[in-house]
């Protein structure tokens, strides 16, 4: 009897400890789901936003495809090696005043295509861009990407494309030689110029234009994936494992340092007219070897610490992302790498330079309201899947800690509803309802298909460094394998909470699709932002903001001098012009270009004027601020800076109205 009396005490005593862990465990589960939205807040939220979506045209009479043949090493992972090489692009390339001309790369015919955005009329017909004569192998090499910039600094906008399988292309636009007006838009518009030694074999996933060295002229700065002199997309190259023909995967899922070469050009000289050139000269940033040979997935320039230098963040595959303060001076590059602060409650992988996640995407933007420009970084955070986390970097303000390597950003992408969507691609911030406050949208996607192939990726991710660097360790990766491919992009909207909220679903934007870029203008010039989005083995889509204005807006187009072309202008104090560029001015975007305006209820709003940051969209150059609906028709104040052609810092302070306008900068006084 008294056995039993002892079990059953036992028994009780189990079940005490198994009541008193859930009193517990439950809570710490409740506490730990993300907050939600009640229906009612949705609906609200949502009804600031709605968006027409036209797909880009087809072009041409190829025969799509929808995988890519690769190196016979690689040819079991195909489906993985041909997930990049969508990418899209909004600029004004006919001069007509608005970027309502699309550039997109697409992987179904390896083909670059430039176009009037749907709904901005028939200005002109459709083309691909064309490479010839330069050494070019269609088999073995393919675009992942376009940046517009003006590069010879004629007031005409070039493309630089960049590839796998070679180094970059710019496309400069040729003059009439009489006239001085570009020649009709089609593929002879365009002079195919080499940048960098066309001998080479490269593997670019990122390019941004960027004043590196502080003279005035735009520099370049081109992140690769595979190795230098890979062979990756040659079936026909042989299957030794040295020399020449050896292909590798990543020597580490977390810190690996056998990819491509970051490569930085500074600008040297250019040519205009029918035959226009431009020269670039490469240069050693002085980065160390692990950094300098990262697998880079995204890059971003903007001026951190206010000294008009861009400081440079990469987001890099399989290990840290990094960030690097720019210390450069005219003709010398220099950067110093930043790190954060570690605390007992931060995890490694959550601080700036000592992750081990898979950088995907960087923009930039004030997500705090402190006047200084934040960080929004893409990873794969898939539920179930590989479970990493966006970053969110936010500013701490102690911006002096730069000059000591710190890094002074916290990552906030779960307290602000951030952290998790799927396997994610490019980030872009912006206003879309002029409200002043910043949206994200997102592209999500990697393979899709009817078969998980999660178990065999965890399987990948656990093995040991170097089994993970031989391709043959890997587990098969080919079309009609799914690899969270149905998933739709994320459109986080901030709720009066300061959380934000995907709201995909409530605007009409939750159809699945494999994203890669996403690129954002006010292509129609009607005072709200639209977007473009470059898909992967399927149609790339436009997508007119057709809401009601919930605010007024501050656009402006900010413009250098040309050529001397405006040489009298320039020498004096900046010039506002209302409205868009008219077609005979002859202006570049001045990249770099730091601009601040006060709304009347006091909040400071920031943007600098973007050079192509990012993974594969490529937003307008033009600066937008949502104003709320309280700024009615009074001026604001308003605040430039920039280098002007010299490289001399300068700055001006304006008082302009809402809407757009032209702004001719100047030298001040």
């Amino acid at each position: 009897m008294s056995q039993l009396v002892e079990l059953s005490r036992e028994l009780a005593r189990r079940h005490a400890r198994r009541a008193a862990a859930l009193i517990v465990v439950v809570p710490l589960y409740f506490a730990a789901r993300p907050p939600t939205l009640p229906p009612a807040d949705r609906a609200e939220m949502a009804a600031r936003f709605r968006f027409d979506r036209r797909e880009l045209p087809a072009i041409g009479d190829r025969a799509p495809k929808y995988t890519r043949l690769v190196h016979p090493n690689l040819a079991h992972i195909g489906g993985w090696i041909s997930v990049l090489g969508a990418g899209v692009a909004l600029a004004d390339l006919d001069r007509d005043g608005l970027p309502n001309d699309v550039v997109w790369s697409d992987p179904r015919f390896d083909q670059v295509f430039v176009a009037p955005a749907p709904g901005t009329g028939q200005r002109y017909a459709p083309f691909a861009l064309d490479p010839a004569p330069l050494a070019y192998d269609s088999c073995t090499t393919a675009p992942m990407g376009c940046v517009p910039s003006d590069m010879n600094e004629d007031g005409l906008v070039d493309l630089l494309v960049y590839y796998w399988g070679r180094p970059p292309i710019a496309f400069l636009c040729r003059e009439n030689p009489s006239t001085r007006e570009r020649l009709a838009l089609e593929s002879g518009s365009y002079v195919p110029r080499p940048i960098g030694n066309e001998s080479e074999r490269w593997f670019s996933n990122a390019a941004t234009f960027a004043d590196l060295d502080g003279d005035g002229h735009e520099d370049l700065v081109v992140g690769n994936y595979f190795r230098d002199g890979a062979r990756v997309l040659d079936p026909n190259a042989g299957e030794s494992v040295s020399g020449d023909d050896r292909t590798e995967m990543n020597d580490s899922m977390t810190r690996a340092a056998n990819g491509g070469k970051k490569h930085f050009f500074l600008w040297s000289c250019a040519n205009t007219g029918s035959e226009p050139s431009v020269n670039f000269a490469e240069v050693d940033a002085g980065l160390e070897e692990h950094t300098a040979h990262s697998w880079v997935l995204a890059v971003g320039a903007a001026d951190l610490d206010g000294d008009l230098l861009p400081e440079l963040y990469f987001a890099h595959d399989f290990g840290p992302d990094c960030l690097l303060h720019n210390r450069s001076t005219k003709g010398k590059l220099r950067f110093e790498q930043l790190t954060g602060v570690k605390t007992p409650l931060t995890p490694s992988s959550k601080v700036l330079g000592r992750d081990s996640f898979k950088g995907m995407g960087v923009d930039f933007g004030d997500l705090n309201g402190d006047g200084l420009l934040d960080m929004m970084v893409s990873n794969i955070t898939t539920e179930f899947g590989l479970e990493e986390s966006q970053f969110a970097w936010v500013s701490t303000g102690e911006i002096a800690q730069m000059t000591r390597g710190v890094a002074p950003y916290e990552d906030e992408s779960e307290s602000l509803g951030l952290s998790r969507t799927g396997w994610g691609w490019d980030v872009k911030l912006a206003d879309f309802d002029a409200d002043g406050t910043l949206e994200i949208v997102q592209a999500l996607g990697f393979m899709r298909g009817t078969k998980s192939r999660w178990p065999e990726l965890h399987e990948v991710a656990m093995g040991a460094d170097p089994l993970v660097q031989e391709p043959s360790n890997w587990h098969h990766f080919l079309p009609g394998d799914d690899l969270s491919g149905h998933i739709p992009n994320p459109f986080f909207v901030r709720s009066k909470s300061g959380r934000y909220f995907d709201l995909c679903r409530e605007i009409g934007l939750a159809t699945p699709q494999l994203s890669r870029g996403i690129a954002i203008a006010d292509v129609d010039g009607d005072g709200d932002l639209d977007f473009a989005l470059a898909n992967q083995w399927e149609s790339s889509a436009f997508h007119t903001n057709v809401a009601p204005q919930h605010g007024t807006f501050l656009g402006l187009h900010i413009l250098l001098p040309a050529n001397g072309l405006l040489a009298s202008d320039g020498a004096g104090a900046t010039r506002v012009l209302d409205g868009h560029p008219a077609p005979e001015l002859r202006a570049c975007a001045a990249i770099g270009a730091s601009v601040s305006v006060r709304r009347i209820d006091g909040r400071l709003l920031v943007a600098q004027v973007d050079g192509g940051n990012g993974h594969s969209g490529k937003r307008s150059p033009d600066v937008y601020f949502g104003l709320g609906d309280a700024a009615g028709d009074h001026p604001l104040p308003v605040e430039l800076a920039w280098r002007d052609r010299s490289g001399q810092a300068q700055h001006t302070e304006l008082s302009l109205a809402p809407g757009w306008h032209t702004l001719i900068l100047g030298v001040s006084r």
